[in-house]
């Protein structure tokens, strides 16, 4: 995987542009990796639900989960489906809007430093292997673009908005995650 420091694209990934971003504030650059889980509707795999959402597309008449949420203005850097295919909505030097109200290190609007990753999956269920070869391949591909991504600064959704969210879940094997990015090289 390789990103386009001057497009800020990944190279051989669709990209379905979203418009639930912005410009990152002048003195802000992608320091912080926020992981996320997403399924639509919830429990439920597959589908175009997820790219419609950050696309501003999705039906509010085709679930009844979907018009609780299609007044939504959200979106992901980047998701990683449950067959290893990525999709990226965002630029990475641009803010997507992902995170929320947050706070990671005593620095709130995470958005506005941080890159967030989509698994589709929930809380309830195994990532598959091939999300987790992806997300470190991304990951490792992120660290070169933006050399202030450490490795300390990769963190679930429900660490950063702990009374809000509970993603990427008590399935995201962090363990399987820093295995891959000690052992692999890119």
């Amino acid at each position: 995987m390789h990103i386009n420091p001057d497009t800020g694209l990944l190279d051989q990934t669709l990209f379905l542009a979203s418009p639930n971003c912005d410009e990152r504030p002048c003195d802000a650059a992608p320091e912080l990796i926020v992981v996320h889980n997403i399924s639509l509707p919830p429990g439920q795999f597959g589908g175009p639900y997820i790219e419609q959402l950050f696309t501003n597309c999705l039906n509010p008449d085709e679930h009844p989960y979907f018009a609780e949420i299609s007044h939504l203005r959200v979106s992901a850097h980047a998701l990683i489906r449950r067959d290893g295919r990525v999709i990226q909505f965002v630029p990475f030097h641009q803010r997507a809007w992902h995170a929320g109200k947050s706070n990671w290190c005593s620095r709130e609007r995470c958005n506005d430093f941080s890159i967030g990753i989509e698994l589709e999956g929930n809380d309830d269920c195994p990532f598959e292997a091939v999300q987790y070869e992806q997300l470190a391949d991304m990951i490792r591909a992120l660290q070169v673009c933006y050399p202030a991504i450490t490795g300390q600064a990769i963190t679930g959704h429900s660490d950063i908005a702990p009374d809000r969210k509970t993603d990427p879940g008590p399935y995201f094997s962090w363990a399987t995650l820093h295995q891959l990015l000690s052992n692999k090289t890119g």
